[in-house]
């Protein structure tokens, strides 16, 4: 997802009763419009990311934030994306190993990826 100055992944927070795999296909449709029904989902898989950011509504407190990602492909190229949430969105082209995008999650992340469809 494109925001102004940087790019990040469609994410957030879980609903009660709900597992991680289900917040993200949810979190995935409320910001892309894409559907589980769109997608095949690697169950080998699982990225996990701990981040410390800093809240002005909690008095400037640093909050502990988990962010947890699954892979998943397009079943079709022709599959639309309605960004609802954010600016923009952009498609990355995949090259190996992975161009760098945005340092703090995307990254890491791909550089998973790569390690995990080359093993």
């Amino acid at each position: 997802m494109k925001h102004p100055h940087y790019y990040d992944l469609p994410k957030g927070h879980m609903e009660i009763g709900e597992s991680e795999q289900q917040t993200a296909l949810r979190e995935l449709c409320e910001e892309t419009g894409i559907k589980s029904s769109d997608i095949d989902v690697d169950s080998n898989f699982r990225f996990e990311y701990i981040y410390y950011p800093t809240y002005e509504r909690f008095g400037g407190e640093q909050v502990k934030k988990t962010l947890v990602v699954f892979l998943a492909r397009l079943k079709s190229d022709s599959t639309q994306v309605i960004p609802s949430e954010h600016h923009d969105f952009q498609w990355f082209t995949w090259s190996s190993p992975p161009i760098p995008i945005q340092t703090h999650t995307i990254d890491p992340l791909l550089d998973k990826v790569y390690a995990h469809l080359n093993t």
